[in-house]
């Protein structure tokens, strides 16, 4: 059986919108990724003091959070709690680098290949960027937290 499904293009746009003084310093920035075929967004609650895996790109498994690395175009995290952060740890093939997003606060990027890279020397000479294994998030408050995760692939 044939799919039916017909790719389609991906719109993000980033707006910020601030005056000061008068004078106006927002901006807008929009990304456009073409031939999407998979979309997936849902909601996760992070129970406190709990590691949970969000996406999975190991390419082992099928279904929600599993997801194959090259057909990554976008992926987007949102703590959608009022009051309390969220640590997002992207994990990739020998290093992991952790994100903390405030209260309504998004991270997006857009693509799993050549992604992350931790050093815990504090000091980055020249990069080399791994590409990503997981994504998972950590409440370590008393509090459980939503996060809103979409993604969307070739």
């Amino acid at each position: 059986m044939a799919s039916t499904i017909s790719s389609g293009t991906l719109t993000v746009k980033l707006t910020e919108s601030v005056s000061l003084n008068g004078t106006d310093y927002g901006a807008t920035n929009t990304l456009t990724i073409a031939s999407i075929n998979e979309i997936q967004q849902r909601i996760v609650t992070v129970p406190n003091s709990t590691l949970v895996k969000l996406y999975d790109f190991t390419g082992i498994g099928t279904g929600s959070g599993s997801y194959g690395r090259t057909s990554l175009k976008y992926l987007r995290i949102t703590n959608k709690d009022d009051t309390n952060n969220i640590g997002i740890n992207l994990l990739g093939t020998a290093s992991n680098a952790w994100v903390e997003l405030t209260p309504g606060a998004s991270f997006t990027i857009a693509t799993g290949v050549g992604i992350v890279q931790g050093v815990a020397s504090g000091t980055v000479g020249t990069h080399t960027l791994e590409n990503l294994v997981t994504v998972t998030a950590y409440s370590g408050l008393t509090n459980n937290v939503d996060v809103e995760c979409y993604v969307a692939m070739t």
